[in-house]
């Protein structure tokens, strides 16, 4: 095969997403002279603009697709190839490509990326939305529903079902409460009445509450009430199963989060979602269930089980839930979860994977492959982790993974050192759900932290829900809903894990500028 070599080059970076071409930017940046190439079977990339540094780690961005012309014109030294990998042998260091191209390399980074957990394979009529091709799909199946069944609970479901209009959404999701994933379930309740207005009601702040999560005794969680009296309060029992009604489940502690999503912030903007009729948004949510199995209108004729619970009439295809429960609709959405791109990178070769499929990296991005690095939603963070970062599929994470990854390969090309970038000292994100713009920080979920912690929270009725998790009288994780302003501060009092015990409640008081107070 090395007698079809193509080219040879220094630095090769495979996949056309976030996490590639962020990689390729600081590779070019770091060594304008060495040769660099980026294989991409799209004709376009995924770019980072309206970059903004929020604060010391956290960071806002849009991220456009734009013609790989571009990211040509920007870096001389860079060369774009356009074609899918079909193999690569690690040992002699090759990259074939899918139209029969061999390519030579130094160093290789893998950004992949990952594909949607489709609920069933070649099934007509169900779709999962990971990039832009498919969203696009799904837009254009959707101006013909009537009903959809969204199944899924991370960030594609969160967006999807409040952008859909015009047609009637089910949304299957096999928690308590949605958006599991980013929120606990007071967080879910203050959102859940966006799906059903125009706008977001307002009242007055009302007073934070402080609690702790004791165990609650067995029986029904209580629902969490959202037209709170600014002087209402709640006993930590109260609110430990108002706002968490499965810890009785899980002890007084959090469990660990699923991955979410990365398909890019704001990825239905210029996207028209709406479907065949005229009604606004109707969203009905099935909690606490999963897909069984999913029937075309044939099939359902032909089984023996024809009771379609809540429908009636003739459907394209039949969603039948662990609940029990049977839905007819036009298009069944699959958001639940991805699986890393690991083909064919697998074949012939090595790789380390670790238990969610994704090739195992060092501190340092690198594989276990020698001169193979992995960043983003196809690799998995094996190093040991700062205790307020974890991994989550996030596009803020594809971005730093492939800066990170760029900045390694570099060092190790001019023999320098490079420590752990500091982004991966605490977890942040900043995105938007339900038109609230939402913050996350540190172990916002107390992931990991047993039944050592406790809550601060306030809320504001279609304005503000902000809660703060403390763990020896500091802070260590944040969700932030709305325009709180608080991100800032929050990141910096975590990071610099001052003992907030002598504020006591007042660090979440609404008549206190917190901002000038810790400025």
């Amino acid at each position: 095969m090395a007698d079809k070599i193509e080219k040879t080059f220094k630095f090769v970076v495979i996949g056309g997403g976030i996490a590639g071409v962020t990689c390729v930017e600081q590779l070019s940046y770091s060594l304008p002279s060495a040769d660099v190439a980026l294989i991409t079977a799209s004709p376009h990339i995924k770019a980072v603009t309206n970059y903004k540094q929020v604060a010391k780690v956290l960071e806002e961005f849009d991220v456009e697709e734009q013609p790989t012309s571009v990211l040509e014109e920007k870096f001389p030294n860079l060369t774009v190839i356009h074609s899918a990998v079909n193999a690569l042998h690690t040992r002699s260091h090759l990259v074939e490509t899918a139209d029969g191209k061999v390519y030579g390399y130094e160093k290789l980074c893998i950004c992949s990326g990952a594909r949607p957990k489709l609920l069933i394979q070649d099934k007509p009529y169900v779709l999962g939305i990971r990039d832009t091709d498919s969203a696009q799909e799904f837009q254009k199946q959707l101006t013909k529903a009537k009903k959809i069944v969204v199944v899924g609970n991370g960030g594609i479901a969160l967006e999807l079902v409040y952008e859909v209009e015009g047609c009637e959404v089910i949304w299957a999701v096999k928690d308590k409460a949605i958006g599991n994933t980013f929120f606990d379930a007071g967080a879910a309740q203050f959102l859940i009445p966006s799906l059903g207005a125009d706008k977001p009601e307002r009242a007055a702040t009302c007073k934070r509450t402080r609690y702790t999560t004791d165990d609650p005794t067995d029986g029904e969680a209580q629902t969490f009430t959202s037209g709170l009296d600014s002087k209402s309060f709640f006993s930590a029992h109260l609110l430990t199963c108002a706002v968490f009604p499965d810890r009785h489940m899980r002890g007084r502690g959090s469990g660990p989060t699923e991955p979410g999503s990365a398909l890019g912030p704001d990825w239905h903007r210029g996207l028209i979602l709406k479907g065949a009729e005229w009604a606004s948004r109707r969203v009905s949510v099935e909690y606490q269930c999963e897909v069984k199995t999913i029937f075309t209108s044939e099939e359902m004729l032909n089984s023996q089980s024809q009771t379609c619970g809540p429908d009636t009439g003739t459907w394209p295809v039949y969603v039948v839930l662990t609940n029990g429960k049977t839905f007819g609709c036009d298009l069944v959405v699959s958001a639940t979860g991805v699986i890393p791109n690991t083909e064919p990178f697998l074949r012939g070769n090595n790789f380390a994977l670790d238990d969610d499929g994704g090739l195992r990296v060092d501190d340092h991005m690198a594989t276990s492959e020698p001169d193979v690095y992995a960043a983003g939603d196809v690799c998995t963070a094996c190093w040991e982790h700062s205790p307020l970062w974890q991994q989550m599929r996030l596009w803020t994470q594809a971005r730093q993974m492939g800066w990170h990854a760029g900045r390694c390969m570099a060092a190790c090309a001019l023999s320098e050192t490079i420590e752990l970038d500091f982004c991966f000292e605490l977890f942040s994100h900043i995105t938007k759900f339900f038109n609230y713009k939402v913050v996350l920080l540190g172990k916002f979920n107390a992931q990991g932290l047993g039944s050592d912690y406790e809550l601060l929270l306030r809320y504001t009725k279609g304005e503000e829900y902000v809660k703060v998790v403390l763990q020896g009288g500091r802070m260590v994780g944040a969700v932030l809903i709305g325009e709180t302003d608080l991100e800032e501060t929050f990141e910096n009092l975590i990071l610099n894990q001052m003992d907030l015990t002598p504020y006591g409640e007042d660090l979440l008081n609404p008549n206190i500028d917190i901002e000038d107070y810790f400025d």
